[in-house]
């Protein structure tokens, strides 16, 4: 899982989550409206919007547009009826990439997925042709100051995760589906803040990629990233620390 890990931190290296906070708020507010509109506007009987809830306060997003994107969802006030879709590509060295959107217009945003993927040089892929590579997983993020690798394992292993994720900036922990909200329910009962939280596509066999071919990966997922009804980018993209260190340099 080491490739997940590896590409958040270049994401946030690159300074990405500032860059395009605007971005984040929209993917959001997306997210909650339909995690509200699917399971109601209770935080504590909707666990989807639970989580999206938490990923909206560690990216500091106010209280007001939170509360407003719940009302969407709920139908109080008026929005958008967004529309969930997945598309498949392939990148170069025929690492397999996942997208995820959200959209009030399908029509335009598979054709500006299109668009984008062809330009970054990368190909359509039919549906399935990549996803079968992948599973989906609960993730959650905890910062490593004060916490050792031992310690981390041990009270992860407590709260029922699979796997601990040592690379990075933070621990990532895996869980199954089912199971992420009672691992973060353990987790904080045992004092630690967790702080991201999200289901996520886990690839069962990665591609190892450097130079020009990982640059090319890199322009292919930030350029998705940028697209107006992406919310998620997954590839099975294995960045060993040499290519990212000498990534990181080139840019």
């Amino acid at each position: 899982m080491s490739g997940h890990s590896k590409w958040s931190t270049i994401k946030r290296k690159k300074g990405a989550a500032d860059a395009k906070r605007g971005k984040i708020f929209s993917k959001l507010a997306k997210e909650i409206t339909v995690a509200a509109r699917m399971g109601g506007g209770d935080p504590d009987m909707n666990p989807r919007l639970r989580t999206i809830l938490m990923a909206s306060k560690s990216e500091n997003m106010s209280k007001e547009n939170v509360a407003r994107a719940i009302k969407k969802g709920t139908g109080e006030i008026e929005g958008a009826i967004y529309e969930e879709n997945r598309y498949e590509c392939y990148a170069a060295a025929g690492v397999g990439v996942i997208i995820d959107t959200l959209s009030d217009n399908k029509n335009r945003t598979v054709a500006d997925v299109r668009h984008t993927i062809t330009k970054a040089g990368g190909s359509m892929a039919e549906n399935g042709a990549v996803s079968w590579n992948f599973e989906q997983k609960g993730t959650l993020s905890i910062d490593k100051d004060g916490l050792s690798e031992e310690a981390i394992f041990e009270k992860a292993t407590e709260a029922g995760a699979e796997d601990v994720d040592m690379d990075g900036d933070l621990y990532s922990i895996f869980t199954d589906p089912g199971d992420l909200h009672n691992v973060i329910g353990a987790l904080e009962g045992m004092g630690l803040e967790v702080k991201e939280a999200k289901l996520t596509m886990i690839p069962k066999t990665t591609v190892a990629v450097d130079g020009k071919d990982l640059a090319s990966v890199m322009k292919l997922m930030d350029a998705l990233e940028d697209c107006e009804d992406v919310q998620e980018v997954y590839s099975n993209v294995e960045i060993s620390d040499e290519a990212m260190a000498a990534f990181m340099e080139e840019e």
